[in-house]
């Protein structure tokens, strides 16, 4: 079994995307392992982490997210285990879960020093499972720049298997390739892929919206894999809204209170993939039905508009297991872009 473990410099790289663009595009038997956790959800009465449990359902792996995770908060984690007794929970649940495997991934936490109080930092976690790490940079090219650079000089990479970097969510490959890329080489540091931004995978669907405003759905449930590609906030007038050019666009969320009759009926009528109503004001029934009929979701938050669209502006597009179009984009990106010989073998 190849041990891979997918490491980032910085929060929010896309790690997660990496491994289920890699699983698509390579047909293998993938087992997966989380040993930090860093995004806390509440299922079914347990604290999981969104990441293993979506690509848990993605890998088609039989197993509750908390089992392959050894925690989230570093003081409980602290007090429950030592070095050593980090190192043997970590390779009981890599034999567990890798068993029949031809790959297991290891995700790393938030960025390479994440864990590192509690021996779970990425550079730890591969030198005791003898995993080859492969380290995702995102950004512009000189943020990359700045990354890779840090990681050759000021980064000790000789007691792990360092496999590479996979440059993610360049604006501009090609300028990259012409203008960063050269300098990176020098420093002999492998580039495994250079990933364009696809502006298609900062899309949300509305049952993640759902998920993350913990959203009561009062109509429209079919509708919840709808993909949201522009957002309007109604905040004015129907009349102005009506002549507002984002508001006629395709695909559109609308977010306004739920007492705007006259606004939540003009976005049903029009290309409306979801309504949020703010202030916990539940529209009259005609509405209500209406949504339904058409099947564009209705989530009733407690939130004013204004938090609502403040909060939206802070939402990274995290992946789901119901995001089908972005896998898609994820398995063709990572097919076009990505050295697989390289990565997986």
């Amino acid at each position: 079994m190849k041990k891979i473990l997918i490491a980032s410099t910085r929060e929010g790289a896309g790690k997660t995307s990496i491994i289920a663009g890699i699983s698509a595009a390579v047909q293998k038997k993938y087992g997966y392992i989380k040993p930090l956790g860093d995004r806390l959800v509440y299922k079914r009465k347990k604290n999981v982490d969104h990441d293993a449990m979506v690509l848990l359902k993605i890998l088609g792996i039989d197993a509750e997210p908390d089992s392959i995770s050894l925690g989230f908060t570093h003081s409980k984690l602290r007090f429950k285990y030592d070095e050593k007794g980090v190192q043997e929970m970590l390779k009981n649940m890599a034999e567990t879960i890798g068993a029949g495997r031809d790959v297991l991934f290891i995700e790393g936490g938030r960025d390479l020093a994440w864990g590192a109080s509690v021996h779970l930092d990425s550079l730890s976690m591969a030198r005791y499972l003898d995993a080859r790490i492969i380290v995702v940079v995102s950004g512009d090219g000189d943020r990359v720049s700045d990354d890779v650079r840090f990681l050759h000089e000021s980064i000790d990479l000789s007691k792990v298997d360092f496999g590479g970097v996979i440059v993610n969510k360049v604006q501009d490959a090609d300028d990259f390739k012409n203008s960063f890329l050269p300098a990176i080489n020098e420093m002999k540091v492998p580039v495994l892929g250079v990933i364009p931004y696809k502006a298609q995978l900062t899309n949300f669907t509305m049952n993640s919206l759902a998920d993350r405003f913990l959203a009561r759905v009062i109509a429209g449930e079919e509708g919840l894999a709808n993909v949201v590609r522009h957002i309007f906030v109604g905040a004015m007038s129907t009349e102005e809204s009506l002549r507002n050019p984002v508001f006629n666009k395709e695909d559109k969320l609308l977010i306004t209170s739920g007492d705007r009759n006259d606004m939540i009926i003009a976005a049903l009528e029009s290309d409306t993939v979801g309504i949020i109503l703010t202030n916990n004001i539940v529209p009259p029934p005609n509405i209500i039905s209406k949504a339904g009929e058409k099947k564009i979701p209705l989530l009733l938050v407690p939130y004013d508009t204004y938090e609502v669209a403040r909060q939206m502006d802070a939402f990274e597009a995290l992946l789901t297991h119901d995001g089908g179009e972005k896998f898609k984009y994820l398995e063709q990106l990572v097919r076009d872009y990505c050295d697989m010989d390289k990565i997986i073998g």
